[in-house]
């Protein structure tokens, strides 16, 4: 699977609400499929192995992504298969969520300064 120009266009949204740009591909990514390794991650979004790591461990920390392993087909590390914790609209809640409290907390410190300068 290969972005689309929409799912780029919704990744680039996603980056202007304030994702950073390698998690939003990552995200975009897992909500079209059911699982994926991260080298299909690595060839879905066009990042490379360290982007996808980054994205992952940030994805992690918010609780949007699990993980399980399997033995690889050779002697080797096993590999990760990761897949969304929740589904996409759950995860666009929580994003708007966290962005409504950035937007109150930033309201609140204006009226603190008006109130300071006044």
């Amino acid at each position: 699977m290969y972005f689309t120009p929409r799912e780029e266009e919704l990744a680039d949204l996603l980056v202007q609400i304030g994702l950073k740009k390698n998690v939003a591909k990552v995200l975009i990514y897992l909500a079209h499929t059911e699982e994926a390794t991260s080298r299909d991650i690595e060839r879905g979004t066009d990042l490379r192995q360290p982007e996808v790591s980054i994205a992952m461990a940030t994805m992690t920390e918010q609780k949007w992504v699990e993980n399980r392993e399997t033995k690889a087909e050779n002697k080797g590390r096993p590999v990760k298969i990761y897949r969304l914790s929740r589904p996409i609209h759950d995860i666009m809640d929580s994003i708007e969520q966290e962005k409504k409290r950035e937007i109150t907390n930033q309201l609140r410190l204006i009226q603190q300064v008006r109130d300071y300068i006044s």
